[in-house]
């Protein structure tokens, strides 16, 4: 079964249409890193190292694991980060608002909820589907795309994606027709002058 993922024009569609600092650092971190929306609204600021570009998760089962934030993505993040509310601003709460990395527009920490409402809002604005495109779908396009471009073998995605059975992370390994071409093509015994 190979999950509907957002293509390149797609992902820079949505990126380029995007002018909140906030919404923009949660499409590249949920479109570049692949966590779940649970795992980005638990994040606090502290979580992110910006000298190595890496961040701690912690996923299902409470399970840490580190996730690397590319340039892109760090450039959204420090955007964002210099317009966001003073610390004295943000609520003291039971949900640790104060320590969040994202905020709601009420200075609290932001709920699977609002990101959910966020991404349907910018695909929207992009002029791209909401019906099959939504927040999960940004996920799946950052596994296809590691697990596409990035060279990364299968073990190494399961790690990236916090996923427990590599049966689950199968679901990405899908390759498009030039890919096998160009399998077939690298092949040393492709030449047939080299035979």
């Amino acid at each position: 079964l190979v999950k509907e993922v957002l293509s390149d024009e797609q992902l820079e569609q949505l990126r380029d249409s995007c002018t909140n600092k906030r919404d923009l650092a949660i499409i590249d971190f949920l479109s570049s890193t692949g966590i779940r929306v649970g795992e980005l609204v638990k994040l606090n600021r502290a979580d992110i190292d910006f000298h190595e570009r890496q961040c701690v998760v912690f996923g299902k089962g409470n399970k840490e694991r580190t996730v690397y934030l590319n340039k892109s993505c760090m450039i959204a993040l420090n955007d964002y980060l210099s317009s966001r509310p003073p610390s004295n601003m943000i609520k003291h709460d039971s949900k640790n608002s104060e320590k969040a990395l994202f905020l709601s527009e009420q200075k609290q920490r932001i709920s699977n909820r609002t990101v959910q409402n966020i991404i349907s809002k910018e695909l929207k604005q992009a002029g791209l589907d909401t019906k099959n495109l939504s927040v999960h779908k940004l996920r799946h396009t950052a596994a296809t795309l590691m697990y596409q471009y990035g060279n990364v073998d299968i073990r190494a995605l399961q790690e990236l994606l916090g996923h427990q059975s590599i049966s689950t992370t199968e679901i990405y390994t899908h390759v498009n027709n030039e890919q096998v071409r160009n399998a077939v093509e690298s092949n040393p015994l492709a030449d047939p002058k080299d035979l």
